[in-house]
């Protein structure tokens, strides 16, 4: 399972909501958090599939990288601003 692991997991930045607070998710469990308590529009088919994928992510029957591309595409429909966070140190 893999419900808070940071190595697998590239980060992702959403700007949410009116104020546009910022949300770094960068394990499956913050994904699981945005998905069901902050995202702005839980009927979309995307969304959906995020859901479910994320629930699959967590089983392992997925893989991660697959899961974030349809974490990506939910955002991209529900209109979300996301970057790309870059860990590490810079050369």
């Amino acid at each position: 399972m893999y419900w808070s692991s940071r190595s697998a997991f590239a980060p992702v930045c959403l700007i949410l909501g009116e104020k546009g607070a910022r949300h770094v998710v960068s394990t499956l469990r913050d994904a699981a958090v945005v998905l069901l308590h902050d995202w702005p529009d839980d009927d979309g088919e995307e969304y959906v599939t995020a859901v479910k994928a994320c629930a699959d992510a967590i089983k392992g029957t997925i893989t991660i990288d697959a899961f974030r591309q349809a974490f990506l595409k939910a955002a991209l429909e529900a209109r979300i601003a996301t970057f790309s966070v870059v860990t590490g140190n810079a050369a």
